[in-house]
């Protein structure tokens, strides 16, 4: 029984140095699929029809560019290969999750300093609801993007739980701070 190798595509590419701002733009495009890069100008994206489609379409911007690209489908040549490529987009997600898991602290540390400050305000409910929004909507993000389930994940999202439910436990303080001032 023969093992399955994962798929992915590889974009090389070259642009020209100036300006400085469409070679950031490319990079922050790609990194924003997901793509790993095993060096400068060379990424690796899991192979499907979407990254497919999308990365035709950077191949076309970097033709407006005047630079060059080759896309190519490969397959590592063995499973220890396969367990580096993978790890390196493990490594990555694992990087964002920890951001993410650091705000969450924020988020923590923001609940507990209105607790503790007596700050039972609608305006505060408020402003801590839209934090929370922008953690969920944040993670749901990095979670596209988590294509082999890298091993912060559900750290990650058991915070995000945790975070919810200060929130929750936050506005039922604040709802009955202010239905005793009536």
């Amino acid at each position: 029984m023969s093992e399955v190798i994962s798929h992915w595509v590889l974009l090389t590419y070259k642009v020209p140095a100036e300006p400085p701002k469409r070679r950031v733009a490319l990079w922050r495009r790609l990194k924003g699929m997901g793509a790993v890069y095993l060096q400068s100008g060379v990424c690796l994206l899991p192979r499907t029809d979407d990254h497919v489609r999308r990365l035709k379409m950077v191949e076309n911007e970097i033709a407006e560019m005047e630079g060059e690209c080759l896309l190519l489908e490969t397959t590592a040549l063995d499973r220890s290969q396969e367990e580096k490529v993978v790890s390196r987009f493990k490594a990555d997600r694992d990087e964002q999750y920890r951001e993410f898991l650091d705000k969450c602290q924020d988020f923590h540390n923001e609940i507990g300093k209105e607790t503790a400050d007596g700050h039972f305000t609608y305006a505060e409910l408020e402003e801590n609801d839209v934090d929370l929004k922008k953690l969920q909507s944040w993670l749901e993000k990095i979670r596209k993007l988590d294509f082999y389930s890298a091993p912060l994940q559900l750290e990650a999202q058991q915070q995000l739980k945790h975070c919810e439910a200060l929130l929750d436990s936050y506005a039922q303080r604040v709802f009955d701070a202010h239905d005793e001032n009536r």
